[in-house]
Order: C-alpha cells, then sequence, then structure tokens
C-alpha cells in the first residue's frame, strides 16, 4: 500500500493525540499574537506610498524638510442673512484670547474675511507631531465650543485637518467596532442554522478566529520586511473569517456524513481528511497565489494585503489539518451537542441507498435543466451573466475625496461651508520643484507668474489678496506652491486643471532653469495617477494568477479542461461583479437605497484587490464541488450521475459557506465610507453569483456537455496507474475518494 497522503498523515495524529495537537496549536497562536505585538508595527512611510508624478511630488516636498505644523481654523459665519461683521469680529477675537491659553496652540493667526463678506477664518497653528494632531485637538474643539455659547447669534466652529481626521476617526472606529461586534454573532447565527447543533457552530468561530489572531502577530512581524498599512489589519479580518470558516465547514460537514454512513470517528476524520482536507489544501494554495499576484503591483499597499491575507490562509488552511482533526476527534458525537430540535431535524446528515449524502430536493430541480438541456442552459446562463459584467467595459477609477466622505459630523459640514466661502482652501494641486539653490530665486519668479496666469483661469480659483502659498526649504533647494481650484476633487474640471498644469502651464514657466525637476501633486493628481497605476498593473496580476492557477488545477485533477473551466468560470463571477459595482454605484439610482452618494466612479484600488479576493475564494468552492464530482466519477458513475452527485452532495456546505461569507460582507457595506460600502457589495454580489448561478447552473451544464471530455489531458499530466496490489484488498466504502 502506497504512503498516504500528508493531509491524512497529519490528521490521523492529531486525531489519536489530541490533547497535545490542541496545546500546540494554542502556543503557536500564543507565540505568533505575544511575538508579533512585542516586536511593534513598521508602518508605510508616504515615500513608500509614492505612486506616479503625484509620489514624486510627494517626495520633493518630503526632501525639503519644511517644518510642517498642524493647522486648523475657527470659521464664523450667519445662521441665517448677511454676516454681521463687527459681531463676527468680536467672536474671532474671543476665540483668539481663548485658544492662546490652550495647550498645544502653538500661534493664533490675524482673521480672514472671504471676498463676500460670508464668513470670517480665524487659522490656527498647532505645537507638536502634526501626525497626532487629530489625537489632541479636542482642548481646541472644546474652547470654539465656549465662545460658541458666548455668541449663540452666529454659527462658530472648528474646521481643518485635524478636526477632520478626529471626527472621521471617531465614525469609523465606531463603523469597524460596530462591524466587529456584528460579525461574529451573524456567522454564529448562520453556523447554527447550518448545523442544528451548538458545538458544531461554534468550531468553524474558533478557527477563524484563532487563525486571525496568529497571522496578525505574524503580519506585524513581517510588516519589518514589507511595511504594513492600516487596511491591513482589516483586511485580515475579512479574509481570515472568510476562509476560516470555510475549511472548517468543508471538514466538518464531510466527517459527520462519514459518521452518519456508520464509520467510527477516526475512520471519519481520516475520511474527510483525505477527501475535504485535501480540497482545503488545494484551495488554500489558489488563494495564496491569488494574493501573491498583488505583490506584482509594485505598491505598498498591495504588498501588504497580499503579506496578511496569504498569513492568514496559510495559518487557517495549517489549522484545519491539526487542530480540527483533533477537536473533531475529543469531541466525537458531542460536536452534535446540544441540538437546536428543528433546526437539527433539518440539517442533520443523510445518506441515499448508495451512502452518498443526500441534499434537499431543492437542489436536484435546480439542476435538471442543466442536466437535461445542458448547451440551452448554457448559452443562457452564460449570456446574463455577460450582459451583467458589460457594465465594466465603462468603469472609471478615482479616489474618494473629501466631498465622497460622511456628511454626518459637525466637521463635515463646517468643511462644505469652508469651501464654499474660501475655495482656496478646498482642492489644491501642488506643484513640487527642486532645483540648485543659487537657482532660487528664478523658481520663485517662475512660480509667481504661474500663480498668476493660473488665478486668470476660470479652471483654477481666484488670486488670494495676500499673494501665492509659495514655501521654500531651508536649503533653497526645494519650492513648493499650492494651485487651488474651486472644483471637488473628483469634478471632471478639476481633472481638466491638472491636465493644463502638467500639460501646459508648470512646464511653460519652469523650463530652462539649469538642474531642476518638477512635479505636480495633489489629491487630483493622487486619484488620477493611481488609476492609472491601476490600469498599468492589472493585466500583469492577471496573467500571473491565471497562469499559475491553471498550473495547479490542472495537476490536481490531472486535467488541462478542469483548469481551463474553472479559470473560464472564475473570469466570468469577477466580471459580473464588476459590471454589478457600475450599475451600483457609478448611478444614482441606489443611493436611497444604500445609504450612498455617487462619485460617479469605483475606488481605484478595487478592482484589482476585488480579482485576487473573488478568484482565491471562488476556487474554495470550485475544488469542493469539482472534487466532489471527481469521487462520483472515479466510485463508476455516469458522468451525468457524476455531475449531480457532486453538486447535490456538496450543496449544503457550499450554500452554508457562501451565506457566511455573504452576512460578513454585507456588514462592510453599513459602513460609512465609499470604499468599504463598493468592498462589501462587490464581495457579496461576487460570493453570492458565485455559489448559486455559476456552480449551481453554469458548472453543471459545462460538465456535463463535456461529458469524459472534462478529464482530458496530456500523457504526461495523466496519473500513473497503480501497481497491481499482491494481497486481494480489502473492499472499498462506496462513492470514497481515490487520492
Amino acid at each position: 500500500m502506497g504512503r498516504r497522503p500528508v493531509t491524512v498523515r497529519l490528521a490521523r495524529w492529531s486525531a489519536e493525540h489530541p490533547w497535545r495537537a490542541i496545546a500546540l496549536w494554542a502556543v503557536f497562536v500564543a507565540v505568533c499574537f505575544v511575538g508579533g505585538n512585542a516586536a511593534g508595527l513598521n508602518e508605510a512611510t508616504s515615500g513608500d506610498q509614492a505612486i506616479g508624478e503625484a509620489g514624486r511630488a510627494s517626495l520633493i516636498v518630503d526632501a525639503g524638510d519644511f517644518d510642517d505644523p498642524a493647522e486648523d481654523n475657527v470659521l464664523i459665519t450667519s445662521r441665517g442673512g448677511t454676516l454681521d461683521q463687527a459681531a463676527a469680529k468680536a467672536a474671532a477675537d474671543d476665540a483668539a484670547a481663548r485658544l492662546r491659553t490652550v495647550t498645544g496652540v502653538a500661534g493664533v493667526g490675524q482673521p480672514v474675511t472671504a471676498r463676500d463678506g460670508s464668513a470670517l477664518l480665524l487659522p490656527i497653528t498647532m505645537s507638536g507631531d502634526p501626525e497626532t494632531a487629530s489625537e489632541r485637538v479636542q482642548p481646541l474643539r472644546d474652547a470654539t465650543a465656549t465662545v460658541q455659547a458666548a455668541h449663540p447669534e452666529l454659527r462658530v466652529e472648528q474646521v481643518g485637518g485635524p478636526s477632520i481626521g478626529q471626527a472621521l476617526d471617531d465614525t469609523l472606529g465606531k463603523d469597524f467596532k460596530r462591524a466587529e461586534l456584528l460579525s461574529l454573532p451573524v456567522t454564529l447565527a448562520i453556523l447554527i442554522i447550518a448545523f442544528g447543533a451548538l458545538i458544531a457552530a461554534s468550531v468553524p468561530v474558533l478557527l477563524a478566529l484563532s487563525s486571525v489572531a496568529a497571522a496578525m502577530g505574524l503580519s506585524t512581524l513581517a510588516s519589518h520586511l514589507v511595511p504594513a498599512t492600516d487596511t491591513t489589519a482589516p483586511v485580515i479580518l475579512l479574509i481570515g473569517m472568510a476562509v476560516g470558516v470555510d475549511y472548517s465547514l468543508f471538514y466538518i460537514r464531510r466527517e459527520r456524513e462519514e459518521r452518519a454512513k456508520g464509520r467510527s470517528g477516526l475512520d471519519a476524520v481520516e475520511i474527510a481528511a483525505e477527501t475535504s482536507g485535501h480540497a482545503v489544501v488545494v484551495s488554500g494554495f489558489a488563494v495564496i497565489i491569488s494574493m501573491a499576484g498583488l505583490l506584482l503591483a509594485g505598491d505598498v499597499v498591495f504588498s501588504s494585503l497580499a503579506i496578511g491575507s496569504i498569513l492568514v490562509v496559510a495559518v487557517a488552511v495549517t489549522g484545519s489539518l491539526t487542530v480540527l482533526p483533533a477537536l473533531l476527534a475529543r469531541l466525537g458525537r458531542w460536536v452534535d451537542r446540544p441540538r437546536v430540535p428543528l433546526l437539527w431535524r433539518l440539517t442533520a446528515p443523510r445518506t441515499g441507498r448508495h451512502g452518498e449524502p443526500r441534499a434537499p430536493r431543492l437542489w436536484p430541480a435546480v439542476l435538471r435543466p442543466a442536466l437535461r438541456a445542458p448547451v440551452a442552459t448554457l448559452v443562457i446562463s452564460v449570456g446574463l451573466l455577460l450582459a451583467l459584467a458589460a457594465p465594466a467595459l465603462g468603469m472609471k477609477l478615482k479616489f474618494p475625496g473629501m466631498e465622497d466622505l460622511p456628511r454626518t459630523t459637525p466637521a463635515m459640514q463646517a468643511y462644505d461651508r469652508l469651501t464654499a466661502a474660501f475655495p482656496s482652501a478646498g482642492t489644491n494641486h501642488v506643484v513640487a520643484v527642486r532645483a540648485p539653490a543659487d537657482q532660487a530665486d528664478r523658481v520663485r519668479a517662475a512660480l509667481t507668474d504661474l500663480s498668476t496666469r493660473a488665478a486668470g483661469d476660470p479652471l483654477f480659483a481666484p488670486a488670494e489678496a495676500d499673494g501665492p502659498k509659495i514655501e521654500v526649504s531651508a536649503d533653497r533647494r526645494v519650492s513648493v506652491l499650492d494651485v487651488p481650484t474651486p472644483y471637488a476633487s473628483r469634478d471632471d474640471r478639476s481633472v481638466q486643471s491638472l491636465e493644463k498644469l502638467r500639460g501646459g502651464l508648470v512646464p511653460a514657466e519652469l523650463r530652462g532653469i539649469p538642474g531642476i525637476e518638477y512635479a505636480v501633486g495633489g489629491g487630483v493628481a493622487d486619484s488620477e495617477d493611481y488609476a492609472q497605476h491601476v490600469r498599468d498593473k492589472l493585466p500583469l496580476v492577471m496573467g500571473f494568477v491565471l497562469v499559475l492557477t491553471f498550473l495547479v488545477m490542472a495537476f490536481t485533477f490531472r486535467s488541462v479542461v478542469i483548469a481551463a473551466s474553472s479559470i473560464a468560470l472564475n473570469l466570468l463571477s469577477a466580471g459580473a461583479a464588476y459590471g454589478l459595482l457600475v450599475l451600483i454605484f457609478q448611478g444614482e439610482w441606489a443611493e436611497g437605497l444604500l445609504g450612498f452618494t455617487s462619485m460617479g466612479a469605483i475606488v481605484s484600488w478595487l478592482p484589482l484587490f476585488l480579482f485576487v479576493v473573488l478568484f482565491g475564494l471562488s476556487m474554495d468552492y470550485h475544488v469542493f464541488v469539482v472534487s466532489r464530482i471527481r469521487e462520483g466519477v472515479r466510485s463508476g458513475l455516469p458522468n451525468r450521475e457524476a455531475v449531480s452527485y457532486g453538486i447535490t452532495s456538496s450543496a449544503g456546505v457550499v450554500t452554508s459557506a457562501a451565506i457566511v461569507m455573504v452576512g460578513v460582507f454585507s456588514i462592510f457595506a453599513t459602513l460609512s465610507t465609499i470604499d468599504m460600502k463598493q468592498l462589501g457589495i462587490g464581495l457579496a454580489a461576487a460570493i453570492l453569483l458565485d455559489a448559486t448561478i455559476i456552480r449551481g447552473v453554469v458548472l453543471p451544464a459545462l460538465m456535463t456537455m463535456l461529458g469524459d471530455a472534462n478529464w482530458w489531458a496530456p500523457r504526461f499530466l495523466r496519473p500513473r496507474p497503480a501497481p497491481a496490489p499482491t494481497d486481494p484488498p480489502a473492499p472499498a466504502p462506496e462513492l470514497v475518494p481515490v487520492p
């Protein structure tokens, strides 16, 4: 008899030594988590995140080593009608006197009146590290609230970077806390419905949470090689809960099925390792390949997401092969306790006359068209999915701007009043120049002319009374000019103004200065350059993921047809998800339904990230379903019956796993920011489409139509025939796969 697969040997050892396996897993998780916290997190700097010309502008500004303290403002406006200038001046004097006594205030400037007289602005300079200003701005806001109480006839409010930062931190912090608090009970409730027993429902959650904890620690250690960003931890939680629950579901369902056939607990665990455990390894490897594709983007944000995702998937796979069999062996039939009476009767494993798991009656009805008329079913279903994907051809990519942040906070409402009264305080382009110190006067004169020419163009804001804002570094090598535009950052006219600066105004003024280097950055430039970066890198990442996934699937199933169809179906699923995102978020019809304001575009980083996540997670279902179909084929079933067996026997676990993912991802769609809404809706919709139409209609129709051709492979890829046994083999259990 040949050597057993490593998944079986690991599971066997864990099941025979459950306490050792559980203790080793607990120590592993604790060491990872504690070690990561002890090492500390290495966060990415602005230089690490520099992309395109906007990134070059940021690096030039950083090279100037400017003393750039945090600045905030007190905005004074009328509650209705014309602003009383005398009352506004009195309120400004009161605010200045109070704020000068507040710890953390380095200075208070002179009040500035808006051109139309509708507002008065009092600038404030804060002391300390600008990066932590939002954490220290509350005393300033308290002082401003006191001024507001003393001048009720006016609107006196704090507005600026630190104030908005604090307000957003509060809002987003509450959002994520609510998402974390909701995701756990939602997942547990769905699993209770799926299993009908509390312990069986708790095991997947326990594995997922422990995998996330270990991966958090490991990713903190990895951040010293690849700097982390603030999106890494939420993505580890999102991916970790998804795959951790999925892998446990696959394993526990199969173990329960085998016990329902009368096998002992150890044998049931071993067969689950041989079948579902093998599928977990393959699907986990496919997810890791997909996430590794992000490393090719050459972007620290995507690289940190890739490292975090790879680590949490690898940990979840390891846990499903070690501690999960140990838990199942130790619990035995207690895993099905305590039972929820009605749910248990609906979900308890049942077997057919040949020992195969029986699926609900719904699935044979769903499969009937695909099995009886596969060509027509395939044409209609693929046509509908392609129609859904078609809007993706018109996808626009942009970064969310200040106008896309939630307006539920007073700070953002004050920001709108600020930009209405002072257009130059809104969207700014940054012209960064580096030149020899002896050219500083010439550079300043050129930037002054540039500001004057821009101010006369309707694409830019009018000139301020105090002249252009030009900063020069202490060594006179770096000069920076802010060029404001009165339009929102995602307005097409803001993009036109950027193109005008880059394509004409800036080169015309600065060319000819010896040794000069310049770049135009700012929020609009960041958005446009990053969108182009994603467009440039998406084909490379997709090619890498597609080729390696094809090789993994071909090697696993020993069939190039299965590998090619896997790629095609996952591309179809991703395309439909893209099309759905464009339909929902680039238009305005769903704004009231989902609680967002359309930005007329998709968030720049989303298509690339969404592709690798969807491609990876879709492989979970695909590998599991095709593995069950192959079991049927190897047990001697005709192709049509094997397809039916594979789909129906896996229907329960695939449906349960999909509902868990859709539930968790939908929670992210309730968050305040547009990027999290798009991510949540995109993932939830794609998983729903994948688990229903793709796996329930398109896949069975395709495999029924192809028949025996499903398993074709060139000679070098075909499995070698097993050597003739010297002793008569023991009868194999019916429908148990050969590894």
